[in-house]
């Protein structure tokens, strides 16, 4: 009794097991062998859909690898803008990230007189900065020009991270007249 009973047990198991398998595969085979070929053949279609998979992420990851490599390799020229406006210059600069420009250009305007008003900095993957400079109080506002601010402001940048100095440049003078 005991050995039909533990068969029944058994023959139920592998039919949901089986019911179980047809579901996964969605084969509408009956036959335990055809169920299990089915499976069989599922599971191989789902390793080349993984191994596909994985290739296109390694490819992904070597494009990424080379963008990355390329906008580290990146040379940005430098370019210093100067506008005169009501309240002082509008200055803008854009150059390499090198080591200590910000407090370059910070300490060229407090040489000539010039408060930061209000200003922008971005340093992602090169140097970038937009301020409004105003002349102090007790500085002359008729010495200073756009010329003026624009060579010190270049003079500030020339010194790179290595100490040497670089010459690649583009000098913008812009005056507004309003």
């Amino acid at each position: 009794m005991r050995a039909i009973v533990s068969g029944m047990r058994k023959r139920a198991a592998l039919r949901r097991k089986l019911q179980i398998l047809r579901s996964l595969t969605k084969t509408k085979s009956v036959k335990r062998s055809s169920i299990i070929m089915d499976a069989l053949f599922h599971i191989y279609m789902l390793k080349l859909k993984l191994e596909a998979v994985q290739r296109e992420y390694l490819h992904l990851m070597a494009i990424k690898t080379g963008y990355i490599r390329l906008i580290k390799h990146l040379q940005v020229p430098k370019e210093v803008k100067v506008e005169k406006i009501k309240e002082g210059f509008l200055v803008r600069v854009k150059c390499e990230k090198a080591k200590d420009t910000l407090v370059s250009v910070l300490e060229a305007f407090e040489e000539m007189g010039l408060n930061v008003v209000q200003g922008r900095v971005s340093c992602n993957n090169y140097f970038s900065m937009e301020a409004i400079a105003a002349v102090a109080d007790g500085e002359s506002k008729d010495q200073m020009d756009v010329r003026v601010v624009t060579q010190a402001i270049l003079r500030a940048t020339e010194i790179n991270q290595n100490g040497k100095e670089t010459r690649e440049c583009i000098v913008v003078p812009q005056v507004n007249n309003s």
